[in-house]
């Protein structure tokens, strides 16, 4: 049996960021969620760096992006992770608020595997991230692929 991956969640707005972790929990995900609040600290992460210099090396399960965010947003996030060898297989989900046209094609331009626009509604929210968590970890199959050891 494979290894429970972790799921990057990239956000940071904290009540979103409580929303999704409820969300996530209520779909009895086994996955590990890593919540970090920038697009900077997202790449420490994937690329083993600074505070996760010494985190167990392997890929997460799936990358949830918003886009909106400080020192580096998640277009920017998503073109660095298209960008690596070692990253480009990872599966990126822009979960935003954002609805404008430019964020959608720029985030398809760029290899995002989904676009979800946030629901206002609580329980379509929760829904939503549902789904993202169920499909994403649970369903969706990997090629096995390199190892994210970055090669500086």
């Amino acid at each position: 049996m494979s290894e429970v991956k972790t799921i990057l969640l990239a956000e940071d707005n904290p009540k979103d960021v409580e929303l999704t972790m409820e969300a996530l929990a209520d779909s009895k995900l086994a996955n590990q969620v890593v919540v970090v609040t920038d697009g900077v600290e997202a790449m420490d992460y994937l690329l083993t760096l600074g505070k996760y210099k010494t985190r167990k090396p392997g890929n997460p399960a799936a990358v949830i992006l918003d886009i909106k965010m400080p020192r580096m947003n998640g277009i920017e996030v998503l073109r660095a992770i298209r960008a690596h060898e070692c990253l480009k297989m990872i599966p990126v989900i822009m979960l935003t608020s954002s609805r404008e046209e430019q964020d959608l094609i720029k985030s398809y331009e760029l290899g995002t595997n989904a676009y979800v626009v946030k629901p206002v509604k609580f329980s379509e929210f929760v829904d939503a991230v549902k789904h993202i968590g169920v499909f994403w970890a649970m369903l969706n199959e990997l090629p096995e692929w390199k190892t994210n050891e970055y090669t500086k």
